[in-house]
């Protein structure tokens, strides 16, 4: 028996550059940068003074204050794109089978921010342990898709996946194996993050790895360009409606693209720093082709992991050059966190969002903020810089690689 063909119905987005998924386009199409001074606490004594938050987002105008108090910021944000999503799909909540609709989610670190608050008042008091009761289950990464679950009663397979920045696009192509393999006709599935915190921005900075170029934010994450000096946090959440496609097409749903496969790898190297040529990267991508049939030739767009480190866009480069050959000339390759930040473990759904509407509506994202050329890439990709590019996509593919070497790839076709 041939596996279940994949489709995507429903969008969900919040993201620094927009709250909702036509705004996150537009932000997109238009390169507008979400980097600014951090507001969420006071970041001057910080090497890094700067990331890519959520603007405008009020819970309340979401949910109740008994709500909030249990609620992370990264269970809000999964909420509130999933909310956007079911609406966007025109599910019928009514009449499907609920037992066959699950939730895979993705995050890389989960509530980062309630653990270090109940720790800070731990620390601050007299060494009694007073723990919020709530503690636990909103720190656990797991508890998005549960409580994704719980509001709307899916009781089909629900957990989440952590692999660091590749977490979401993990979730992704597991969803698509559920389906495929006929244990779910509806997967809800992304990955939220909310990593924008005291402990996460001292963390990263700890590590060198965020950008620190205080004096102009907005050009700081600048993929591919030779004075990039690290990447800049991101936060939000992505989420996609995969529905399998006999049954989309049942109910007259309107379809974006097919999730054609994916790719997993390792890049069983180091703990943080990618394989030097591009090793992992270079065997995703081609397990991911590999998943979904198709040849090197066939693919026009490449959101890249991109992520503006000074190793990691090189090693990134070679395995695109080593995969695609003299056929990597012909591919408009993109780095949405350009725009964006950095989303950890909601990254890969943010920019899987990304290729879809590029194959929907053939244009391309740009690759913003790229000014001097990196003699050790090559000058000749089509980085897509400056501003979006339209051109027919019929396949797109986005890649996300995590601290661990951990490493997915998805590819999304144009449905026929």
């Amino acid at each position: 028996m041939s596996p279940r063909r994949v489709v995507v119905t429903g969008l969900g987005a919040l993201t620094p550059i927009g709250n909702t998924l036509p705004a996150y386009w537009e932000g997109l199409l238009s390169g507008t940068s979400g980097a600014a001074p951090i507001t969420y606490f006071d970041a001057s004594k910080f090497k890094t003074q700067f990331a890519c938050e959520i603007k405008n987002f009020d819970p309340l105008a979401h949910f109740d204050r008994k709500e909030v108090r249990k609620y992370d910021r990264f269970t809000q944000y999964a909420l509130v794109a999933t909310q956007e999503a079911i609406e966007d799909s025109g599910l019928d909540l009514e009449r499907i089978d609920k037992d066959r609709v699950g939730v895979i989610w993705g995050a890389g670190i989960g509530g980062l921010e309630t653990f270090q608050n109940e720790v800070i008042d731990f620390a601050q008091g007299d060494g009694t342990p007073r723990f919020n009761p709530f503690f636990i289950p909103k720190m656990i990464a797991d508890i998005a898709p549960g409580m994704i679950s719980i509001q709307y009663g899916f009781a089909g397979p629900n957990f989440a996946t952590v692999s660091a920045c590749a977490s979401s696009a993990n979730a992704l192509i597991d969803a698509l194996n559920y389906i495929r393999l006929g244990y779910a006709d509806i997967m809800v599935s992304g990955g939220s993050e909310a990593g924008v915190t005291i402990a996460g921005m001292g963390g990263f900075n700890a590590m060198h790895a965020l950008s620190k170029r205080n004096d102009d934010p907005k050009t700081a994450s600048r993929p591919f360009d030779k004075d990039r000096d690290g990447f800049v946090l991101g936060e939000g959440a992505g989420s996609l409606i995969l529905e399998e496609y006999e049954h989309a097409k049942a109910r007259g749903a309107k379809i974006y693209a097919e999730l054609l496969g994916g790719g997993l790898s390792a890049d069983a190297h180091h703990m943080t720093a990618p394989h030097p040529e591009g090793a992992g990267a270079i065997k995703v991508m081609q397990n991911c082709l590999k998943d979904a049939n198709l040849k090197p030739e066939d693919v026009d767009a490449i959101n890249m992991h991109g992520t503006s480190t000074p190793l990691g866009d090189i090693a990134e480069s070679k395995a695109v050059k080593a995969v695609f050959g003299e056929h990597a000339y012909n591919i408009n390759i993109n780095s949405t966190k350009s725009m964006t930040g950095h989303l950890l473990g909601a990254a890969g759904a943010i920019e899987a969002i990304a290729s879809i509407m590029a194959i929907k509506h053939g244009i391309v994202p740009p690759t913003i903020n790229h000014q001097t050329p990196d003699e050790n890439i090559d000058p000749k990709l089509n980085f897509t810089f400056g501003k979006a590019q339209k051109r027919t996509v019929n396949i797109a593919l986005s890649n996300t690689f995590g601290f661990g070497g951990h490493n997915a790839c998805v590819v999304f076709g144009k449905i026929d």
